[in-house]
């Protein structure tokens, strides 16, 4: 959302807000569930039940179709074959393996590129995303592509944890549906068209949070999604208030892995399951927590690649690096994506059968990027700042640094188009997040990397006293 927009839509009442979203709403559910939807989550619910070489084949059917598709009618993969050509090699793009790794900073600079030479993109659903390295992409989707996605999503999680879209449901985000400095409710929107209470993770300060569970409430809300960490926070506070009584059914987390004691204190906050799922805009790669407590990949989202650090797949029991060939959006086809995540198989020890029955293949863990968070002055956590990214501003990459409660230093790498415009629109897409606070520019070379070569896109450098003074918030 522009900032004039975003200025004008936090200067309307609470009930315009709330229209808004619920138009928004309706919009997007046109787009994601069609007359076809029940059928796709037919489908995918029959697919659970198939052995390993059925599904297999099924992949393998699909990927042939993809690679093909991305060979010949995409820009970026049939300049890259052309070339290949000319240099005599021969191998065949009809075989993954031979199929080099994608990077994210090669689909930043040229994402038009990877859109199939016979679509319109003005018939597409055009979604930006920064990912975790503060850096910006563009992604287009076919209204086929989103509605197998949400179809998918139907089947592996609403219908395995035994709710609908239909029922009301509240979602923890990143969205800013309330101005930062508001410090009365609502810091929510009512979503009328999709039926949901999007309620902000910006204004979890202690002393907000009872309006939260309030509303929970009130809007008689049946299963949220959310943050670990925020739903976390809303958990201590209903176990300190000693509030019984929730008819929740069930809590999905998303965005961030789930820690023990997360999952604990939620479940014993809301007499509900924890469930985990996995996924990102690009739309290669899936998973979702069945009720035996196993992560089980989507194998419709992707093929599903766990890569050691010499390039070959890792051992099982091993961590490696998560790369995925998208199956669902043939129009932006994405082949042997690094999704920036690691991951791990189970041993040998562990049995194949999962207590669930179902035969989708099971992952042992996702360790997504673990990012510090940052804090305010009033003890409010701020999580999955890459929000703050996902406009055109310019950027090869950024970091963010917490030095004080009242000081964040961004360092960030310019594109050779910034401008002065957009280092402004950084510095408020920060304080919109974080208040009124310093936001120190520095203009760098390269974001310095960690010891291990990992980026950070958060680096929290607070004191031991300001970390002990929010760590009493957050425990």
């Amino acid at each position: 959302m522009k900032a004039s927009l975003l200025h004008l839509y936090h200067r309307s009442p609470a009930w315009l807000r709330s229209a808004a979203a619920t138009a928004r709403g309706l919009q997007l559910r046109a787009w994601r569930y069609g007359a076809e939807t029940e059928r796709l989550v037919e489908d995918a619910l029959e697919r659970e039940s198939w052995d390993e070489n059925r599904l297999r084949d099924w992949q393998n059917e699909r990927l042939s179709r993809v690679l093909h598709r991305a060979a010949t009618r995409v820009p970026f993969y049939r300049e890259q074959w052309g070339e290949r050509r000319r240099r005599g090699d021969r191998t065949s793009w009809e075989y993954l393996k031979n199929w080099p790794t994608l990077d994210k900073d090669s689909l930043r600079e040229n994402p038009r590129a990877f859109v199939a030479d016979d679509c319109d993109v003005r018939r597409m659903i055009h979604d930006q995303t920064s990912g975790t390295t503060g850096k910006s992409l563009d992604l287009w989707l076919s209204r086929a592509t989103v509605r197998a996605w949400y179809a998918l999503s139907e089947a592996r999680w609403r219908v395995w944890y035994g709710v609908t879209r239909r029922d009301r449901w509240a979602m923890l985000g990143g969205q800013l549906v309330a101005p930062h400095a508001a410090r009365r409710p609502p810091f929510w929107v009512w979503n009328a068209g999709m039926k949901q209470l999007y309620m902000s993770s910006y204004h979890l300060a202690p002393d907000l949070i009872p309006h939260y569970l309030d509303a929970l409430r009130k809007y008689r809300v049946r299963y949220v999604l959310g943050y670990p960490s925020s739903l976390y926070a809303l958990a201590r506070e209903a176990l300190r208030r000693k509030q019984d009584g929730w008819r929740l059914s069930v809590v999905v987390t998303n965005a961030e892995p789930v820690y023990k004691h997360q999952r604990e204190t939620i479940e014993a906050a809301f007499g509900c399951p924890v469930r985990e799922t996995y996924g990102m805009a690009e739309t290669v790669a899936a998973a979702s927590e069945c009720d035996a407590h196993r992560l089980h990949l989507w194998p419709e989202a992707g093929v599903f690649e766990i890569l050691a650090a010499d390039g070959r797949a890792a051992s099982r029991g091993s961590v490696g690096e998560v790369v995925s060939t998208g199956l669902l959006n043939e129009d932006m086809p994405l082949v042997r994506y690094r999704v920036g995540d690691r991951a791990m198989l189970p041993d040998e020890t562990t049995p194949s059968a999962c207590g669930c029955g179902r035969r989708l293949p099971v992952l042992a863990s996702i360790e997504g990027r673990v990012q510090d968070a940052l804090y305010t002055a009033d003890g409010r956590r701020v999580g999955c700042v890459d929000a703050v990214y996902a406009t055109h501003l310019q950027l090869r990459e950024a970091q963010i640094i917490q030095e004080t409660l009242g000081r964040v230093r961004v360092r960030y790498v310019p594109a050779p188009e910034w401008t002065p415009e957009a280092g402004a629109a950084l510095v408020e897409g920060v304080r919109a997040r974080m208040g009124d606070i310093e936001v120190v520019l520095e203009e760098v070379r390269e974001v310095p990397r960690a010891a291990n070569g990992k980026f950070r896109l958060v680096v929290c450098d607070l004191s031991a006293a300001e970390r002990a003074r929010v760590g009493e918030a957050w425990g």
